[in-house]
């Protein structure tokens, strides 16, 4: 990664972690990155024999960053789309979309220590954010990195199926509880804190 790039990537021992609890089920696979950063995440799954990743990054620094590690990886063009936008704003048009995909991958940038208070992290907003279950196709996962000093608390519209700790990260799996179109204006219930 080059010089200069405030970018925190998922250490090695975690997305081998990762990919190893994945196992074949990113063979063929329609994958989604947010937060993408070098894109790391998606260029793993290319590697294992995803069919397609759609990356979405904030910064057009590191997606230019990300596009010349696609480009070194020779992946085929078709199977890489980067989306140079806010991830709630793509998230909201990729679902307006009807967009579906086997595998959600998320390792935002970490929040703060939360012990005393709901966490208001980007991984919260995520977990919070009523639309990203549509995105995920039947049997698909939302696998998302946090901070161990991070205490999420879980919506009602998750079923957390994994953790995976190493250090100071979680990587938790998670299924939609099910399959259905959830309004903007719908506030779902939340359970006690996760972890």
């Amino acid at each position: 990664m080059p010089k200069g790039l405030a970018v925190r990537p998922t250490p090695d021992l975690v997305k081998q972690a990762v990919f190893n609890s994945l196992g074949g089920r990113v063979v063929g696979a329609k994958v989604l990155e947010l937060f993408a950063g070098t894109g790391a995440l998606g260029l793993e799954c290319l590697s294992r024999g995803a069919t397609a990743v759609v990356c979405v990054e904030k910064s057009a620094r590191h997606a230019e960053v990300l596009r010349q590690n696609f480009q070194l990886a020779g992946f085929l063009s078709e199977s890489l789309q980067v989306r140079v936008q806010d991830v709630f704003a793509a998230l909201a048009q990729l679902t307006a979309a009807g967009e579906r995909f086997d595998l959600i991958l998320a390792d935002p940038p970490y929040g703060e220590k939360n012990r005393e208070h709901r966490s208001t992290s980007l991984a919260q907003r995520l977990l919070d954010e009523v639309r990203l279950p549509a995105l995920v196709a039947a049997n698909g996962l939302f696998v998302l990195g946090h901070a161990r000093r991070d205490t999420l608390s879980l919506p009602g519209h998750w079923h957390e199926k994994k953790a995976l700790k190493h250090g100071d990260s979680i990587m938790r799996f998670f299924a939609p509880i099910q399959a259905r179109t959830i309004g903007e204006d719908a506030m779902p219930p939340t359970l006690p804190p996760a972890l």
